[in-house]
């Protein structure tokens, strides 16, 4: 083992779970070495062993078995301790002796090899009784339920698409779950378009490319994680085309997610961006504050705390840029409250999370978003102040009061005041129209959502 192994280890995960859970809980982790196909990692409490052994040890053997096949398992234990578990020994070696220690470890043993070992490793965490359904991913989610749960659907593929962690891949987990425990003898393969492009290119080089292409036509569901990735590798594109065509020409199920929907996806054949269309195209929204203070109620319950209400509202209403910052903001809170002995408050939490919420308030401003908006709808910065309510006027305002309410921290009073003066009324009725439009109208719904991205981006 390197010590290169580990760094890139550490930056993939904390690519992965975001800079917030990747300080509460993996920063504090040493690699302590290898033995005999087992790494062994050590945390400074039992406590954080155990949440790293539970919520990130699988992901790591994952990883590991990817930079290095040599590695078997992963064994996480106590700083300063050995571990009571014994390895599950190689086949036809005899079983080592456990080593006596004073914390037992948390072994995640290698899977045996089979034909899964192509694709990635799924989340046991990510399944459709853990997603959280609301408004803005509806639509996603009874379309992932359904491609889960029937032989064949009237859409292939399914292609999911919005921002970075909305709940993409969670659905994506959740539909191999589905199948491999209601229809296990189906194969299915997840894997990231990344690692489609690494077996294309291994192949190549050693010149098996018949290989290749039987293990990824042979699929009954074939699911592709981040397909942005490939946009301007034209040989892997081209070999992806033909691969989608070979599974929908035999009737085999494609799921295919991406931060972007097929037609914005720069880089990208249009003879790919057309089959990509050809489906169900099902978008994921920015999540509402409503569905924030649902994931956060569910996650508390799955980590068996109580947290106080105006926590959770706290929390839902500052961190509004995706859920993956949202459940590791809850993660530090909770865990600087068990390690350290203190009651979880707002004020407590305003001082774990005040880099987080520094960087949030910091974001977005009201004044920010009229700009945008303004210039998005081609229409003077002016406008936005001024008493005209001419559709052409009123329209782009009241998007700029819908994300400012969605985005920003303002009381609806505040808002309407940087609108000219404006009453609460005003903003309420504003979010209520754009809210409607957004569900009758695509094409109004596709401009808002990039205004937010570009506003959070």
């Amino acid at each position: 083992m390197t010590n290169s192994e580990w760094d890139r280890i550490v930056g993939r995960l904390r690519d992965e779970v975001g800079d917030a859970a990747y300080r509460s809980w993996l920063r504090p982790i040493t690699c302590q070495g290898v033995n005999d196909g087992s790494v062994r990692l050590g945390l400074p409490t039992r406590f954080m062993r155990d949440w790293v052994a539970t919520h990130y040890a699988e992901r790591i053997r994952s990883l590991w078995g990817a930079e290095n096949p040599a590695i078997r398992a992963v064994e996480v234990v106590v700083e300063g301790t050995r571990s009571a578990t014994a390895l599950a020994p190689a086949p036809g070696s005899a079983p080592a002796p456990a080593p006596q220690c004073a914390a037992p470890a948390k072994v995640i043993p290698m899977p045996q090899p089979d034909t899964d070992d192509l694709g990635a490793q799924l989340d046991p965490r990510y399944t459709f009784r853990n997603f959280i359904v609301g408004k803005p991913n509806e639509f996603a989610q009874a379309a992932a339920q359904r491609v889960a749960e029937a032989r064949a659907v009237s859409f292939n593929p399914l292609f999911l698409y919005g921002g970075v962690g909305l709940g993409k891949t969670h659905l994506m987990h959740a539909i191999a779950w589905h199948i491999r425990e209601h229809n296990p003898e189906r194969r299915v393969l997840y894997l990231s378009a990344e690692k489609f492009m690494y077996r294309f290119i291994r192949a190549l080089r050693s010149q098996d490319t018949m290989s290749f292409k039987e293990q990824f036509r042979s699929v009954d569901v074939l699911m592709v994680d981040d397909v942005q990735f490939i946009a301007g590798k034209d040989a892997t594109q081209e070999e992806f085309f033909h691969t989608f065509n070979a599974l929908v020409d035999q009737g085999r199920q494609i799921v295919i997610s991406a931060d972007k929907s097929p037609s914005d996806l720069e880089g990208m054949e249009e003879r790919l961006k057309s089959r990509l269309n050809s489906g169900l195209v099902a978008d994921i929204h920015a999540t509402t504050y409503e569905l924030r203070l649902g994931i956060l109620h569910s996650k508390a319950e799955q980590m068996g705390v109580v947290v106080p209400q105006k926590v959770m509202e706290f929390l839902a209403h500052k961190i509004s840029s995706n859920v993956r910052e949202l459940e590791g903001a809850l993660n530090r809170v909770v865990a600087h409250s068990q390690l350290v002995g203190r009651a979880i408050t707002l004020e407590t939490t305003q001082e774990v999370l005040h880099d987080l919420l520094r960087a949030s308030d910091r974001r977005i401003t009201i004044e920010e978003i009229q700009k945008r908006v303004a210039e998005h709808f081609n229409i003077k910065l002016s406008e936005m102040s001024s008493a005209r309510r001419s559709r052409q006027v009123a329209r782009p305002r009241q998007v700029a009061m819908y994300l400012a309410k969605q985005l920003t921290s303002r009381s609806l009073p505040e808002i309407g005041r940087k609108f000219g003066g404006r009453d609460h009324t005003t903003v309420m009725h504003a979010v209520k129209k754009v809210e409607e439009l957004r569900d009758s109208d695509h094409n109004f719904s596709e401009d808002v959502e990039l205004l937010r991205r570009m506003l959070q981006g």
